[in-house]
């Protein structure tokens, strides 16, 4: 840390985890075309935190945004410091870059509070000092600053948001920067619970799920990459009338197929049905390679993904699994039979595939993650 890099007064701690989609990816988005085809179906995402994610030390500045960041591998951004006002705040959005996600967040809380007060909100110092959460593997790194940057904002100066509010300006920020995200992206301002999230044009439902059981499972960062920018733009092309096959494939799928697919797993859920949640995963990872793959095959054949999915070594272990977000070659995740499975499970894959596995809290590099969704149920 360097010697300028600190708050004014007390400090606060935070943590926002990561987020994974277990099932509905890319129906948020495609909810949003029924502005201009109302005969589209709701979107529909069932989403889990996850345990690893964004450890901050956030405090007041006078006048300025100032943050730095540590990522996963221990490097140790510069900082970067963003006057406080609007306009400052949305050029620094709109160039892009590390540091637009949070300044596209106080952008949007700083004008609405000048709107409301007449006055400019005070300055925010934050040290993301901690980092366990994979980026760029479709596990929602960048929705977490977001929503770090308002929550940060919210506790700070008392501004009276719900996690429904910080989830709001999480998403207008990140949609003010280059980035074109779902609305789903910022549901780590949820924390532990899972969450059933449904998308219409310019509005969102959610409501918490019941886990009837504990369920294990393991988020695998592949090691390859994908252009989530070319996997949306490509299946964007297909919204909002469909013009061919494929389109029509990719509409009837992120539909009425995944709003059926998505009840299905609330019920797995609820039932603690680890077997019937992974097997789940692997008919809807089939039904995604038939009906939306043919969108944009560049991206989506996914040769990375598909050979993890497929090793016969790990079949002992698991229910079943499928692809991460956008799908492509990022993340893969794997239901597993048993709390030692899930462990057995890790091992072989850091032996037989070179993964090096990463146990809940251990330090350093990391390729894939242990989730747990533990039982719970009403409020």
């Amino acid at each position: 840390m360097t010697e300028d890099f600190d708050a004014q007064g007390t400090t606060l701690e935070l943590f926002v985890p990561g987020r994974l989609c277990l099932f509905g990816e890319h129906s948020d988005w495609a909810a949003e075309h029924r502005r201009t085809n109302p005969e589209l179906t709701q979107g529909y995402t069932l989403i889990a935190p996850t345990n690893q994610g964004l450890y901050a030390r956030v405090g007041t500045h006078p006048d300025a945004l100032v943050i730095r960041s540590t990522m996963p591998d221990g490097v140790v951004s510069t900082s970067q410091e963003i006057p406080m006002h609007p306009k400052a705040l949305l050029a620094e959005a709109e160039a892009g870059g590390f540091f637009s996600y949070a300044a596209g967040v106080a952008y949007r809380i700083q004008a609405e509070y000048v709107i409301r007060t007449e006055n400019i909100l005070g300055g925010l110092f934050i040290d993301n000092y901690r980092t366990d959460l994979p980026v760029k593997k479709g596990l929602s790194s960048s929705a977490a600053i977001c929503v770090l940057t308002a929550r940060a904002l919210n506790q700070r100066y008392d501004l009276g948001m719900t996690a429904r509010d910080e989830m709001e300006y999480a998403y207008l920020g990140e949609i003010t920067t280059p980035s074109r995200c779902g609305r789903m992206d910022q549901a780590c301002a949820y924390g532990s619970r899972p969450i059933l999230m449904k998308h219409d044009t310019g509005t969102m439902n959610v409501e918490k799920v019941d886990v009837g059981g504990p369920i294990f499972m393991v988020i695998v960062d592949l090691g390859g990459a994908k252009d989530t920018t070319e996997i949306l733009a490509a299946l964007n092309r297909c919204y909002p009338f469909p013009q061919d096959s494929t389109a029509r494939d990719l509409q009837h799928y992120l539909g009425p197929m995944n709003q059926e697919i998505v009840g299905r797993a609330v019920g797995h859920l609820a039932d603690g049905d680890a077997q019937g949640l992974g097997k789940l995963m692997t008919e809807t990872q089939r039904l995604f390679e038939e009906y939306v793959a043919p969108a944009c095959p560049d991206e989506l054949t996914a040769p990375l993904l598909h050979r993890v999915l497929g090793l016969e070594s790990i079949a002992p272990f698991i229910w079943g699994g499928k692809g991460v977000g956008s799908q492509g070659d990022g993340s893969a995740q794997f239901v597993a039979k048993s709390e030692v499975d899930r462990d057995e499970l890790m091992r072989v894959l850091g032996e037989e595939v070179g993964l090096q596995s990463k146990p809940d809290g251990a330090d350093g590099g990391l390729s894939s993650l242990a989730l747990d969704l533990q039982p719970v149920r009403g409020s």
